[in-house]
């Protein structure tokens, strides 16, 4: 009884501290971008985002984001995933459209500059940003945010910046030396920095059409899937063929796909031949980069190639064409396919039509053997009874 007592005493002392707030390690969650300076909507909408640098998911709840003059002073809550982003938005859910915040709060960010600090469950340090004496990046004229690089921080690239997805990349490059001293002494040379933009991952082929039952130069189309949950801009990229007249089509200015959404382009647009014997296709960045690539053989009438949601390299006909919206699957997981119809020739008739007669005979002769039988028993049957009655006759005479 006492062993059982003190199991249960440690049982009951390890359960209240496994579940006490756990202080994170030193940078474990740092400040990660500011829009000090509101969006190109409205300089009210102000966010901030913060990142796991860890490769597990971090519970907030009991954190806390303050500024030096206490506003905004913010609570956290909820969980950050592991090598993920948490959004703070200022006010509503409207502060960054398209992208769901982790945490709304109030309280203006001043454009002087603020003294952020972020700190765990346990009232540790964890990180800070000290711009008191004014903000270390960022463009209020052009909405351009503050990012955090390795070692310092940027102002982004592009206006309002990159809420939840990775900061703008510096690239560094040399130029050659103009001239030396007269001492020939080894000088700096010019260092030219420039922001690479990065594109988001997740855009992929969904469904095409190369057949159409109506005219192939007015009815083919192509499908875009953005799985992404936020908004993507696919200005300069461009859907590229590779069989026939090659052609390269490249998306306008401004051109939008929407959160999960789909986008269908057909071939007046693209001016892409997709050929009826085969082709293949390819999805390419603006920085030229191949996204995907997919190729198909002859196509079937009608049908679309489309892709199977639960196998994302799985793509089959199918003729439940779905353009704009999800692809349609069945119980197993893969695409409703339907095989080309093929014309039988006469050798291919006359040997359906010998098949079944064959079938016809093999089953004309299976109830004959079955009769055979049948017939024997009662034969037999009525032969005994005979011979009984004959029997009796010769006993009584």
């Amino acid at each position: 009884m006492e062993n059982l007592s003190r199991a249960i005493g440690f049982s009951l002392f390890f359960c209240f501290f496994a579940f006490l707030p756990q202080s994170a390690d030193a940078q474990s969650v740092v400040i990660n971008e500011i829009a000090w300076m509101g969006t190109l909507n409205s300089a009210n909408d102000e966010w901030i985002e913060l990142y796991n640098n860890t490769g597990n998911s971090i519970n907030l709840d009991g954190w806390q984001l303050v500024t030096q003059d206490g506003t905004p002073k913010i609570k956290l809550s909820g969980l950050i995933a592991a090598n993920g982003f948490y959004l703070l938005e200022r006010t509503d859910d409207d502060t960054v459209p398209k992208i769901s915040a982790d945490k709304i709060y109030t309280g203006a960010l001043s454009n002087n500059g603020e003294n952020l600090e972020l700190y765990d469950a346990s009232g540790n340090l964890t990180d800070s940003v000290n711009c008191a004496s004014g903000w270390f990046a960022g463009e209020n004229e052009t909405k351009q945010t503050m990012e955090r690089t390795d070692s310092k921080w940027q102002t982004s690239q592009n206006p309002e910046g990159t809420p939840k997805t990775k900061n703008s990349i510096v690239v560094q490059t040399q130029t050659e030396p103009q001239s030396k001293t007269e001492t020939d002494e080894p000088f700096l040379e010019a260092v030219e920095v420039r922001l690479q933009e990065t594109y988001p991952s997740s855009i992929i082929f969904n469904e095409i059409l190369p057949s159409p039952e109506g005219p192939d130069d007015l009815e083919e189309w192509i499908e875009i899937s953005n799985q992404n949950q936020f908004e993507v801009d696919l200005s300069g990229w461009k859907i590229k063929d590779s069989a026939g007249a090659v052609t390269t089509f490249t998306f306008p200015a401004g051109t939008k796909i929407s959160a999960s959404g789909f986008l269908v382009i057909n071939r007046p647009a693209t001016k892409i031949v997709l050929n009826n014997d085969g082709d293949e296709i390819s999805l390419i960045q603006p920085d030229n980069k191949i996204v995907e690539t997919i190729s198909y053989s002859k196509a079937p009438l009608g049908q679309s190639y489309s892709r199977a949601l639960a196998k994302a390299s799985e793509w089959s006909w199918t003729n439940q064409l779905t353009p704009g919206t999800k692809n349609i699957i069945n119980e197993t997981g893969s695409q409703i396919a339907k095989t080309e119809p093929s014309e039988n020739t006469g050798e291919e008739k006359e040997s359906t039509s010998n098949k079944k007669g064959l079938a016809a005979a093999s089953e004309q002769l299976t109830k004959s053997n079955f009769i055979i039988p049948l017939i024997a028993i009662a034969v037999a049957a009525i032969s005994a009874i005979i011979i009984l009655i004959l029997k009796k006759k010769l006993k009584k005479s």
